[in-house]
């Protein structure tokens, strides 16, 4: 071969492969994006593929936070005998006017929400560890309003903490290896570790982790640290003790798993997600970015009041405790054979939205309950029945995602929109229209798979109150939640109205550079920094500000 061809060919072979990362595997003239998302299950996504006419909804790409949410007319499927929903603008007419000219049963009125993204926030958490424990078969945790117990030897809770998901998808809690060593489990002899070993399931493969001994946990958001990344204030954190954790084995080159603090601690609390107010801190090199999170008592008098609310059950049903499994030796010795789950008539129970509906062309999946909601997930995903149901073709996807498996190896699964998901509640409903969703199917702890998965993607523009007591109160656990638009921003006129328009820039310009002791001060327009306002109205509240304008209910 003459040298001028070999050149040229090489070349072309260079070329083609800098080409090959930018195109899917399976849609030629597909785009690549590398994206790192929570999937359920501690999944991670690698990359996302998509037409170039197409591009996939992202939360960072669109204005989605400043979008204007709108309130609109929703009738179901059943009122209608018709397969698509119908919507009508709520705020020109009163309710009867919109009865009386559909002439049928009462509509409901809904939060609409067009194309949302299909990546949700992480509910990113501070994690501390003590060896409070009970004694030798005394198996259920123990929730606790302070921190108990000592820290392993050497650790010291200002630096020694790690950061976690808050995630109500896992039925246990997790910790990476580099999380559980940083934290101290691996400290000392005895250590918090046992010899016993978990098996965690991914889509394609299985890796194994040890159990630990029962010890406790505590929790936060990421505002109870400095700028610096130390542990300020640990008065804020809550919860459990005598509690068996799952913990990961060094993985050596391959994936660690996701530290997540799963539903066993979400039961016994309140949990508070403050979507517009967001957090920023750095660790290790790396940065994590989420909303504000507390938890709290369940008759807390701060917890924040919402009208609206998603009523949740814990399935399976007849959860009583939160317990692990001993192990039976002997030598007289009791360690968990298995981590605390919730238990009742089975294992491991989680929470589940009591009803969803799918609409996609005519083809329906109506009040479906069998869909988790899992703030570790920032997809929404459908199973196979929902697929079939709604006549997806997973050889016809409109964008494919990439799935690392807990073993390291890739799995790629379909992406499509459907036309829209509707999420009955009391108040107004949550409504969205051309919704991204992955189709995997997803184990269930009812056996067999879920209908599919609730991502937080769906809530980004939301505040949320998570009450999980559905074991210890007289109640069902629920989520409540509101607008982040409506709490935002919104300065003026007294007592806001709804969006952020030329009346709330008047009142903001109107404050500027003003402080707490000038005639001038106007304390709603002291928006930033957001978790200790600082007295003054500058540019740090103006960036803020920006990011509403123009939002509002309309």
């Amino acid at each position: 071969m003459h040298t001028l061809t070999r050149v040229w060919l090489i070349v072309l072979l260079a070329a083609f492969l800098w080409w090959i990362p930018a195109v899917s595997a399976n849609q030629p003239e597909w785009q690549r994006y590398e994206a790192n998302w929570r999937i359920t299950g501690g999944k991670r996504s690698k990359a996302i593929h998509y037409p170039k006419e197409k591009p996939v909804p992202l939360k960072d790409s669109q204005t989605s936070r400043g979008a204007p949410l709108q309130k609109k007319i929703v009738l179901r499927e059943e009122s209608l005998g018709l397969r698509q929903p119908v919507f009508k603008s709520a705020l020109s007419q009163d309710d009867s006017a919109q009865v009386e000219n559909f002439g049928m049963v009462a509509p409901v009125l809904a939060y609409a929400i067009d194309s949302p993204p299909i990546d949700g926030f992480v509910p990113w958490i501070i994690i501390s560890v003590t060896n409070k424990r009970l004694d030798d078969l005394e198996l259920d945790a123990v929730p606790e309003t302070s921190i108990v117990g000592r820290y392993p030897l050497g650790i010291s809770p200002k630096t020694d903490y790690a950061i976690g998901i808050l995630d109500t998808g896992a039925s246990a809690h997790v910790m990476s290896y580099a999380a559980a060593v940083q934290a101290g489990l691996f400290v000392g002899f005895p250590n918090l570790i046992t010899s016993n070993t978990s098996i965690i399931a991914g889509v394609i493969g299985s890796v194994d982790a040890w159990i630990s001994q029962p010890l406790a946990i505590f929790v936060d958001g990421l505002s109870s640290l400095d700028p610096n990344g130390l542990l300020l204030d640990t008065s804020r954190m809550l919860g459990e003790s005598n509690v068996s954790i799952v913990v990961g084995q060094d993985p050596g080159s391959g994936p660690d798993l996701t530290t997540a603090i799963g539903t066993p601690l979400s039961v016994f609390f309140t949990t508070v997600i403050n979507n517009d107010q967001e957090v920023t801190v750095s660790r290790g090199g790396e940065e994590f970015t989420a909303p504000d999170i507390c938890l709290y008592e369940h008759e807390d008098p701060c917890i924040p009041s919402y009208s609206n609310v998603v009523p949740l059950e814990l399935r399976p049903g007849g959860a009583v405790s939160v317990q692990y499994f001993p192990t039976l030796t002997s030598f007289f010795e009791f360690p968990p054979m298995s981590p605390s789950v919730i238990i009742g008539n089975l294992s491991q129970s989680l929470f589940f939205v009591h009803s969803v509906d799918l609409v996609e062309g005519e083809n329906s999946a109506i009040d479906k309950d069998r869909f988790m909601l899992d703030t570790g997930a920032q997809v929404t995903v459908i199973g196979s029945r929902i697929a079939a149901r709604l006549k997806l073709n997973p050889k016809e996807p409109e964008f494919e995602v990439e799935i690392e498996d807990v073993t390291g190896e890739v799995v790629i699964v379909p992406g499509f929109y459907i036309d829209s998901i509707q999420i009955p509640a009391i108040g107004e409903w949550l409504s969205y229209t051309n919704v991204p969703v992955i189709l995997l199917d997803v184990s269930s702890p009812e056996g067999g798979t879920l209908d599919g998965v609730i991502g937080m993607n769906l809530f980004v523009d939301f505040n949320l109150v998570l009450r999980g007591g559905g074991m210890f109160l007289d109640e069902d656990p629920a989520l409540y939640f509101e607008p982040v638009t409506a709490l935002a921003a919104d300065i003026a006129p007294k007592g806001g109205d709804d969006k952020v328009d030329y009346l709330d820039l008047s009142a903001f310009a109107e404050a500027w550079l003003a402080d707490s002791q000038s005639p001038k001060w106007n304390e709603k327009a002291d928006i930033a920094p957001i978790l200790n306002t600082d007295g003054i109205i500058n540019f740090l509240d103006f960036s803020v500000f920006s990011k509403y304008w123009l939002a509002g209910i309309r």
